[in-house]
């Protein structure tokens, strides 16, 4: 196995600024169900577990889950704000730091699964909520000097859960410890 399939274990996200209504129905459905697929995976884990890491130099389960609550909140931010503003401009926020903090260590997963619960209840209420209009209103993400549509974004963070969803499958089924990586 190598490093770039530990790290991108579903493939690296391709925008699609224009998606079909079916796609970004599946989308919606991913976002939806992903609070149940991340609590189903985690919830169960021992303190041992919580620790383990899905790739070398990869986050912890842990933080994976406690990161997930901290992106999706900034997602929906970044919806309200396109949504309500003419281009705004994001803030980006460095997510390798937030990680460290003291609540992306946390072991109980308890308030961040629920928080996680409440936060994606609300968010596709507001996706659902959206026509034609709303998914081609754009921000700008700074850090890309570029602008990105909702359409887009919603594919993005369907991806982007599920791609933590598999790196959180890989930390248990390696339970830690990698094979032979490649570069």
């Amino acid at each position: 196995m190598s490093l770039k399939q530990l790290k991108y274990p579903i493939g690296i996200y391709n925008p699609i600024k224009k998606p079909s209504e079916k796609q970004l129905n599946q989308w919606i459905e991913d976002i939806e169900s992903f609070p149940e697929r991340i609590s189903k995976l985690t919830r169960q884990l021992t303190t041992e577990q919580l620790q383990w890491r899905y790739r070398p130099e990869g986050w912890s389960i842990k933080q994976v889950v406690h990161h997930c609550a901290d992106s999706h909140l900034n997602s929906i931010m970044r919806f309200k704000l396109a949504l309500t503003e003419d281009k705004p401009t994001i803030r980006p926020y460095y997510e390798d730091r937030w990680a460290e903090l003291v609540d992306g260590n946390y072991d109980d997963l308890s308030t961040t699964l629920f928080f996680i619960e409440a936060l994606h209840a609300k968010w596709v209420k507001l996706l659902r909520s959206l026509n034609t209009e709303d998914l081609a209103r754009v921000y700008v993400h700074p850090e890309h000097k570029a602008e990105f549509n909702l359409a887009e974004t919603i594919g993005n963070y369907a991806w982007h859960g599920n791609h933590h969803l598999a790196h959180i499958e890989n930390a248990l089924k390696f339970k830690g410890n990698f094979p032979e990586i490649e570069n």
